[in-house]
């Protein structure tokens, strides 16, 4: 009986670390564990056309590296129907967690969750000509991620006030994945 017991707290404690969440406003948050390979799987914004086709902010993620003071991101925009490859580059502001870029206007973001492993959620805001949106995005470590994770996301952005029907499902549509190296 003991030794059930004994088994199923660590099957309990396993189960709870895996499930374990991680932001870059968290203590425990280790930012050089989201370097590597990503892909994009939605989009959210409270402005949807920024992210519908032919939007500014319409990208697909291949790639984040991680340096001192700064992320580098490795995108990919659909232009004149071809896929273009654009680096942008995320420097750590003042607060720890924060990051800003300059791309079709002032951007700062944030990771708000990830496990490292299978996802990652940020949020942004930008700021261009005295107007401002937010944007949301989900990456996967792999090309689709479960609906669950999914469901996460937009219980996420609901909580930003997006509203769901400005999330677009990115797994359905032209990611350049045959752009990726």
């Amino acid at each position: 009986m003991k030794l059930l017991l004994l088994l199923l707290c660590l099957g309990l404690t396993i189960v709870c670390i895996q499930a374990e969440e991680y932001s870059s406003m968290g203590r425990n948050f280790n930012v050089e564990q989201i370097s590597g390979y990503w892909f994009s799987i939605a989009e959210a914004s409270d402005e949807r056309e920024k992210i519908e086709e032919h939007g500014s902010m319409r990208a697909f993620v291949e790639n984040i590296t991680v340096l001192e003071n700064s992320l580098v991101f490795k995108f990919h925009f659909i232009v004149n129907e071809e896929c273009t490859e654009m680096t942008l580059i995320g420097e750590e502001t003042e607060k720890a967690g924060i990051y800003y870029l300059n791309y079709d206007g002032f951007n700062t973001f944030t990771i708000l969750k990830t496990d490292y492993d299978n996802y990652i959620m940020i949020y942004l805001i930008n700021e261009k000509d005295g107007e401002t949106f937010q944007l949301m995005e989900l990456y996967g470590r792999e090309p689709y991620l479960s609906l669950d994770i999914k469901e996460k996301f937009a219980k996420l952005c609901e909580e930003h006030g997006i509203i769901r029907e400005n999330i677009i499902d990115l797994t359905n549509v032209n990611r350049c994945l045959e752009a990726r190296e």
